[in-house]
């Protein structure tokens, strides 16, 4: 990967991370100074965030790239020595399917009173940095998970950075079974 696209993935991470701790995670109302982190923003950090222990950065993001792929995304960026791996994944918006995604998001964020959504994509964006410079087997591991929602009309009705902690739960549980392979060398 060459400087051009090391620092356009920078970007595009920095940009998406700004944006994250800006807002909240969610849409701001609030008439707080700009960049004042909303009241649940330290609740939001700790829906994302986990720390594993007694597993190498490669291994960590091995097993979240097979997560990711488990939950039907497609890779879109790798970069390894940034410790970020960004998927995405289109879906069917106007009916319920049986993913889990799809079907809490659909229940908790859309109303009667918009227009018939069509079809969905989501992001997820994986960050992993070491805990501790001291020790290169536990690390953080943040996820976030966005999407956005266009109708019938192919216009978008919705883009948003999903705070629904069932996906986070969901994520961070596969991601545990995954990790306890990985470090059984299974």
């Amino acid at each position: 990967m060459g400087w051009k696209e090391i620092r356009r993935l920078s970007g595009a991470v920095l940009a998406a991370a700004v944006l994250t701790a800006c807002t909240g995670g969610a849409s701001s109302t609030s008439t707080s100074r700009p960049f004042e982190p909303s009241p649940g923003h330290l609740q939001n950090r700790e829906m994302r965030t986990k720390l594993y222990e007694g597993i190498s950065e490669a291994n960590i993001l091995s097993a979240c790239a097979g997560v990711l792929q488990d939950m039907g995304f497609s890779i879109e960026e790798s970069e390894t020595k940034l410790g970020v791996v960004i998927g995405e994944k289109i879906s069917d918006a106007s009916s319920k399917s049986e993913d889990l995604i799809t079907i809490i998001v659909s229940l908790l964020t859309l109303s009667d009173d918009e227009p018939e959504p069509d079809y969905q994509k989501y992001w997820i964006s994986v960050a992993v940095r070491p805990a501790s410079a001291g020790n290169a087997e536990n690390h953080h591991v943040s996820v976030t998970f966005q999407r956005i929602v266009w109708n019938t009309d192919d216009e978008i009705m919705k883009r948003e950075t999903l705070v629904v902690p069932e996906i986070y739960q969901d994520f961070f549980n596969r991601l545990s079974k995954s990790v306890f392979l990985e470090t059984q060398g299974i």
